[in-house]
C-alpha cells in the first residue's frame, strides 16, 4: 500500500515503537514540558527516521493521510485543541489499549461513529466493549527481540515487569505481586519499582537480554489488556505464570508454555515447582517461545495495520463519493 503520513500521540511507548514498524510515516505532536501524551520520540526506544516531532500548534498547517487517536483525550479534546476543521474529517481510526474500567460488560465506548475504525488490541476487549455502530476489528500484538538473544534460565528467580505496579493496585495485581514473593523469589522491573523493593527501570532495548537468565515470568494482572511485557517474554522463552483471566486465558497453555489459574495459592506451587525442576522450565520455555513466533510475530502485526489503515481510507473515500 502507499506509504502514509499519519498523526498520533505518544500513549503507551512500547506500543508505539512497535507500530512505528510499519512502512509509514509517523507525526508525533509535542508540547513544552511533554503533558500526557506529548512526548513525542522520548523514552529508551530506537526509533526509526520515520518517526517525527513536530510542536503541536503546526500540526493544523501540515498535511496528513489519516489520523490515529490513542486514548479518550485524543478524541475528545485533543484533535479540537490542534487539528484543523479539516483535519477532523480525514480518515480516522482509534486504538483501544485497554478493557472497560467503569464495567466489564455495559461501558460504551467513548467512539459511537460508523466513520470512525476501532481498533481492539485482543479479542477479549472487542468482546467487553459496547462499540455501538462503530465499526471494529482486532489487531492482536506483535513483538521481536534482538537476534542471538535466548532463554537461559540459570536464574533461580522469577521476573515481574510492570510499570507504576505500587500506583495502579489491585487491577495490577500489586497485592498478589507482595502475597507471591513472601514464598517465592520475585524481581520487580518497570516504572517506580524501587518502590515496591524492586530493581527500578530497564531500558527497553535491554530487557529482553536482562530477563533471559530468570527462571520463568510472573504476570500478577487481575485485569487489563494482555501485556506486550508478557509477549516479549514469551518471545525470549521465558515460561509464564500468572492468572487465568482477561486474554492471557487464551495465550498461554498449562503445562505446555508455562501456567495459568485463578488460584493464587496453585500458582506459587507451580513456581516452586519451576524453581525446583530446571529442565521443566526449559520444556515450557520452549512452548512458550514457539506460541510467540506464531502469534506475536511482527510481520504479521505490520500487515494487519496496513490492513486496518486501508480499510480506513478506503471507508472515507466511499463516504465522501
Amino acid at each position: 500500500m502507499p506509504r502514509l503520513r499519519i498523526l498520533t500521540w505518544h500513549i503507551h511507548g512500547s506500543y508505539l515503537y512497535y507500530l512505528t514498524q510499519a512502512q509509514h510515516e509517523f507525526f508525533l505532536p509535542v508540547k513544552p514540558g511533554k503533558p500526557e501524551g506529548y512526548g513525542g520520540r522520548l523514552g529508551h526506544f530506537s526509533w526509526g527516521d520515520n518517526v517525527h516531532d513536530i510542536a503541536a500548534e503546526d500540526v493544523r498547517h501540515q498535511n496528513f493521510d489519516c489520523i490515529l487517536f490513542q486514548s479518550r483525550r485524543n478524541y475528545l479534546q485533543d484533535q479540537y485543541d490542534i487539528l484543523s476543521p479539516a483535519q477532523q474529517q480525514l480518515p480516522r481510526l482509534y486504538l483501544e489499549h485497554d478493557p472497560p474500567r467503569e464495567h466489564p460488560t455495559d461501558t460504551q465506548h467513548v467512539v459511537n461513529d460508523s466513520e470512525v475504525l476501532l481498533v481492539h488490541v485482543t479479542h477479549f476487549n472487542n468482546l467487553m466493549w459496547d462499540s455501538g455502530s462503530t465499526p471494529t476489528c482486532v489487531i492482536e500484538h506483535g513483538v521481536k527481540v534482538p537476534a542471538g538473544v535466548g532463554y537461559t534460565g540459570d536464574l533461580a528467580k522469577g521476573i515481574v515487569v510492570a510499570n507504576g505496579l505500587r500506583s495502579r493496585g489491585r487491577r495490577l495485581g500489586a497485592d498478589l505481586f507482595d502475597r507471591v514473593r513472601q514464598t517465592v523469589p520475585l524481581d520487580l522491573v518497570g516504572m517506580d519499582a524501587e518502590s515496591l523493593g524492586g530493581l527500578g527501570e530497564m531500558p527497553h532495548g535491554q530487557l529482553a537480554q536482562f530477563q533471559s537468565r530468570y527462571r520463568f515470568f510472573f504476570h500478577p494482572v487481575r485485569y487489563t489488556s494482555l501485556g506486550l511485557a508478557v509477549c516479549e517474554a514469551m518471545m525470549v522463552g521465558l515460561p509464564i505464570v500468572g492468572f487465568a483471566t482477561t486474554e492471557l486465558a487464551t495465550v498461554v497453555e498449562n503445562g505446555v508454555s508455562g501456567y495459568i489459574s485463578t488460584c493464587v495459592d496453585q500458582l506459587i506451587a507451580q513456581m516452586q515447582q519451576l524453581l525446583a525442576d530446571p529442565a521443566l522450565a526449559q520444556r515450557l520455555s520452549k512452548g512458550a517461545r514457539t506460541q510467540a513466533q506464531q502469534r506475536f510475530n511482527l510481520d504479521r502485526f505490520t500487515r494487519d495495520w496496513d490492513a486496518a489503515f486501508d480499510r480506513a481510507m478506503a471507508r472515507q473515500l466511499a463516504i465522501s463519493s
